[in-house]
């Protein structure tokens, strides 16, 4: 059976533009960590302080790319996740000091695509911004069919929904990229190694829990029951499919 991929490999070979990237956090060090790690002739990136003003600069200005530190001052970085993503499907990023599972929810939960952690190395940091916007840029060249239809799921890739029993339901940009690429590859199992790489967009696997959140806040929202999946299920020792119907 074919894998039907999310992308297109010449979408990715092709030099991306350059990007607007949107720093929201109150350490004036990962600022200008930041600034230095991105390289201007290719990244435009643009520090505030405190999640006001990340709000106030996304109102004003167009980005290809949001990092949210949580602990911010006036508003913090889940409230400002989840108000621009009311807006928006650019990616968000939430930077925390804390790894542990309940800021990832959360973080999912607001709207964020992804999280990094304090410290970061600058390497990791550059490799996601870049493995982020790659992703976007492919997603515009898919290769995979553009309605797939499974069962009561139906998902149509050029309007951007996802319906489930005849309703439409809401889900953040990588909850969508993650349940499209199980649907139009339905009935096959795949590890959280390769849904990271497929998914995410990384050759690394450091961060797969990633994976089993994002999994997690999919059946909140398509499974009848959520604690007993008929949609995605886990298959022990290996990963996750999506049932065919």
């Amino acid at each position: 059976m074919p894998l039907f991929h999310r992308t297109s490999q010449r979408a990715a070979d092709q030099p991306p533009p350059k990007r607007r990237i949107l720093v929201a956090d109150d350490d004036p060090s990962i600022g200008r960590l930041i600034q230095t790690a991105l390289p201007a002739q290719q990244y435009e990136t643009v520090v505030v302080a405190n999640g006001m003003d990340a709000l106030n600069a996304f109102e004003k200005d167009q980005f290809d790319l949001v990092f949210l530190d949580v602990m911010m001052p006036f508003v913090d970085g889940f409230d400002a996740c989840e108000r621009i993503r009311a807006k928006s499907d650019v990616p968000i990023v939430i930077i925390t000091a804390r790894d542990g599972t309940d800021d990832i929810v959360q973080g999912f939960r607001r709207g964020a695509d992804e999280y990094i952690t304090k410290p970061f190395k600058v390497a990791e940091f550059v490799a996601r911004v870049e493995a982020i916007l790659r992703r976007v840029d492919m997603q515009k060249a898919r290769t995979a069919p553009t309605f797939v239809q499974v069962g009561d799921l139906a998902i149509d890739a050029i309007a951007h929904k996802v319906s489930v029993r005849g309703a439409e339901i809401k889900l953040t940009p990588i909850e969508f990229e993650l349940l499209y690429f199980l649907a139009a590859n339905a009935g096959q199992v795949f590890t959280r190694e390769v849904l990271f790489r497929e998914v995410w967009g990384y050759e690394y696997v450091g961060e797969t829990n990633l994976v089993d959140v994002c999994v997690r806040r999919l059946r909140e929202k398509v499974e009848v029951e959520p604690s007993k999946p008929k949609v995605i299920l886990t298959v022990r020792g290996v990963g996750y499919k999506l049932e065919r119907s």
